[in-house]
């Protein structure tokens, strides 16, 4: 990049920005999370010399690189207020939900291109593809609430990672098909082989930090804010880039760089604090932003009116699927119903995942235009109708669904209690 196209690219971001914060005092004043005024703004940019500009050539790549780098901050310091303990005593329950808000959207998206006459491959491909969960997108909007650290967020957060190891398997699965009907078939049985090597080994990874190395290395400096933001960039950007290296995926990486970093953090007491609030203002302040304006740059909405049935098929299938699938939840006792419609609208969040499906199998030849620019258009439509719904329906709700988690939990201690008379 030159020193003018630097400056033109600087520009660029400022006006986007700009937009962005004068959006950010309408939105607050309305009770919707600031960021999504990124969201919004470069929605309409898109449709500008501006979005012409930045989605194109070396500004496009700056651009991306800059937004991964906005996902990595993000789910950092969401990985930072995990609450491992909460998270270990629904784990189960977790689990579960991930296993019914994945199946059914499932189930619907193959009913979906079989009553639109597609044959059985293709159905079940694009079925796989109402899985997953983009909670990149999502999770920043819980934290603006404060609700990370509730039984909502321990929820949207553990089934979110665990939908991000469903997408990996998804792109594998997708890469041996195509591989099977072009004659790659060995080549790439050999890659999902070494995914699972490389999933062993970031665990084990994780695990020998986590036990033997972060807390000595942290005091190789003298603890000061910033000796603790370096390593936390040292972590970040090796779990990170190792994950994203090895097709884990930057939200896996980021997210347990967090968890690995929060023992540091609470030993380093008060500097520790304070570091947390440093990389939550880089993390909001410049990163988030960033991300939020590229997923608004990558909203196709014209899709929508090209391809109207399919469209709205392939976004039902996932947004009713998953939220009948945590309703299931209610009957047995884990969650009430507020609890459910608000965490099945948030695992709705989708992003990448159909997007790179739908692109191996166009260029692979195996599915058509048709149904390539719906499957995109049905991801746009769930980035902007998404948060949007989810920020409506937890600033109204928000101190129904934190007296929700206390008399949960007295009730589970009653119960206890109980037991142990």
């Amino acid at each position: 990049m030159s020193e003018r196209e630097l400056g033109q690219f600087l520009l660029l971001l400022a006006l986007l920005f700009g937009a962005t914060y004068l959006l950010f005092g309408i939105l607050e004043r309305l009770k919707i999370p600031g960021i999504l005024g990124a969201l919004f703004v470069a929605m309409g940019a898109h449709y500008t010399v501006v979005g012409e500009l930045i989605s194109q050539g070396v500004f496009y790549e700056a651009f991306t690189v800059l937004a991964e780098l906005g996902v990595l901050f993000l789910l950092f310091f969401i990985g930072l207020q995990i609450d491992m303990k909460a998270m270990r005593s629904q784990s189960s329950n977790i689990i579960l939900a991930t296993v019914l808000n994945t199946l059914i959207p499932f189930v619907l998206g193959v009913w979906a291109l079989r009553y639109l006459e597609y044959g059985w491959t293709i159905s079940l491909v694009v079925g796989l593809t109402r899985m997953p969960t983009a909670e990149a997108v999502i999770v920043p909007i819980l934290d603006e609430f404060g609700m990370i650290k509730t039984k909502v967020g321990n929820y949207i957060v553990g089934a979110g990672v665990l939908d991000d190891v469903i997408e990996v398997f998804l792109i594998a699965l997708v890469s041996v098909w195509i591989g099977e009907k072009s004659g790659l078939l060995s080549q790439n049985s050999e890659e999902v082989f070494q995914l699972g090597l490389s999933i062993l080994v970031f665990v084990a990874a994780a695990w020998a930090v986590r036990k033997w190395l972060l807390l000595p290395l942290s005091r190789w400096l003298k603890i000061r804010v910033p000796n603790l933001i370096l390593l936390t960039i040292i972590i970040l950007f090796t779990f990170g880039g190792f994950a994203e290296y090895s097709e884990l995926g930057l939200v896996v990486g980021a997210i347990v760089a967090g968890m690995l970093m929060r023992p540091v953090f609470d030993a380093a007491g008060e500097t520790g604090i304070h570091a947390t609030k440093t990389v939550r203002s880089v993390s909001y302040g410049f990163f988030g932003i960033i991300f939020f304006l590229w997923i608004g740059m990558s909203v196709d909405l014209e899709a929508i009116i090209r391809v109207p049935e399919l469209t709205i098929l392939l976004f039902l299938a996932a947004f009713v699927g998953k939220i009948i699938g945590i309703f299931l939840m209610v009957p047995l006792g884990q969650l009430t119903s507020l609890e459910a419609w608000t965490i099945g609208i948030g695992l709705n969040a989708r992003l990448t995942t159909e997007i790179i499906v739908a692109k191996l199998l166009f260029d692979a030849g195996l599915i058509d235009t048709h149904l390539f620019t719906a499957l995109v258009a049905a991801s746009s439509l769930s980035t902007v109708v998404v948060p949007l719904l989810f920020s409506l329906i937890v600033s109204r709700w928000k101190g129904a669904l934190l007296s929700s988690v206390h008399k949960t939990g007295k009730a589970s201690a009653k119960k206890r209690h109980q037991k142990k008379g």
